[in-house]
């Protein structure tokens, strides 16, 4: 069975069984399965139980799509994300945003975990993509043309919605959170970067790195979705003081800073028509 059809058909399987069209569709990152404290759940799907989805095998990830109420929008929770360093191909990575896209949802909201490399920064601290370099050697859109998907050569100028942006900053300020915003280096991973690569990246732009989010927003560019997207720093990555971390570490911290991602989030989609 083609790709395309494999997405359809797990979109009918969740229409069957949801009687409502999510006004966001959000992907969360390493260790912020449970972000969204205050999310009303309303259904559950594993992503095992899911026709032909593909299964989240870090443990930090729970696997799950959640479907559900947030400050009175309906929405749509992947808890876990799909990685390239997993060994899944792109297309599959990007299963989880070609599902939004025939279940016709308008607005994707990635969060990812990073490493900061801009020295500005503190761990715990929350950024707002404004614009990212993917460094992976992967493009999602390689390969036979899906005309369902949208155009061939999307335009990449503006990936993560001006407006969107403003609205979550509007949030943060509301929130008295402090919200940074800088340009996200999507790696292959999984191993963490070296003080000389961490340097290249601070050089060429990047404020900072993390092993996903590329994918979901080139295809959420091509499907023509409005995008969001936030990295909550859980590490500083200083190439002239460079300091060992760990998963554990990133999930940690990723888990403790959470509550500020929640409000932010929470407050953003109360906005959303």
């Amino acid at each position: 069975m083609v790709f395309v059809n494999k997405v359809q058909e797990c979109a009918r399987f969740i229409q069957e069984r949801m009687q409502v069209r999510p006004v966001a569709g959000m992907i969360t990152g390493t260790g912020l399965s449970d972000t969204l404290t205050d999310l009303q759940i309303h259904q559950v799907f594993p992503y095992a139980g899911l026709p032909h989805f593909p299964q989240a095998t870090v443990e930090s990830h729970k696997g799950c799509l959640v479907q559900g109420s947030l400050n009175g929008r309906d929405i749509l929770v992947f808890q876990g994300r799909i990685h390239l360093y997993e060994g899944y191909c792109p297309e599959l990575v990007t299963f989880p945003v070609r599902l939004l896209q025939a279940l016709g949802v308008p607005m994707l909201i990635l969060t990812n975990a990073a490493g900061g490399i801009n020295l500005n920064f503190r761990a715990g601290d929350i950024m707002l993509i404004r614009d990212h370099i993917n460094l992976t050697g992967k493009n999602p859109l390689a390969g036979p043309h899906e005309a369902s998907f949208g155009v061939r050569f999307p335009d990449m100028t503006r990936v993560y919605d001006p407006d969107l942006g403003r609205r979550a900053v509007g949030v943060a300020a509301q929130e008295k959170i402090q919200l940074h915003a800088g340009v996200y280096a999507g790696l292959l991973g999984p191993s963490l970067e070296t003080p000389a690569e961490t340097r290249f990246l601070k050089i060429i732009g990047a404020d900072a790195v993390g092993f996903s989010t590329v994918m979901e927003a080139i295809a959420g560019v091509q499907a023509g979705m409005k995008i969001l997207g936030l990295s909550l720093i859980t590490n500083i990555n200083d190439p002239d003081a460079p300091a060992q971390t760990t998963l554990e570490a990133v999930v940690e911290t990723a888990a403790t800073a959470s509550e500020k991602l929640n409000r932010i989030i929470t407050g953003f989609v109360g906005q959303t028509a």
